[in-house]
């Protein structure tokens, strides 16, 4: 089960980055999709990174929106939300479940969205 478990992973990360993508094209002016292929794991976990940060960049940029806000936040972003409440899930079934935190509190600053994240003040078990 955990094999199985593994494979969807790499596939809802892939389909997040795929939204990523997405969202950076629609900010852009010329909304694009692409169903990737997914790779391993490792590969899914830095591309999603990378994703990330290209989307954290422009958004922090002085580069005008060619869309409303509305269209990224409601249509990508929000479905990319959906899909880490699965992996969530799928990490609960995998007896790997993810500890509960205290976002109130985190430290968000623009440009950190990488792997390298300040340890949470508290966790819940």
């Amino acid at each position: 089960m955990f094999l199985q478990l593994r494979y969807a992973f790499d596939e809802v990360v892939a389909h997040i980055c795929d939204l990523y993508d997405c969202a950076l094209s629609v900010t852009r002016g010329n909304e694009t999709w692409h169903n990737s292929t997914p790779g391993s794991w490792l590969a899914e976990v830095d591309r999603f990174f990378e994703c990330f940060d290209r989307l954290d960049e422009f958004l922090s940029s002085d580069e005008p929106l060619e869309c409303d806000p509305e269209k990224i936040f409601q249509e990508p972003i929000a479905d990319s939300l959906a899909h880490i409440g699965q992996i969530a899930m799928m990490r609960r079934l995998a007896e790997s479940a993810i500890k509960g935190k205290d976002y109130s509190r985190a430290k968000i600053a623009s440009g950190r969205v990488g792997k390298e994240q300040i340890p949470p003040k508290r966790e819940f078990d």
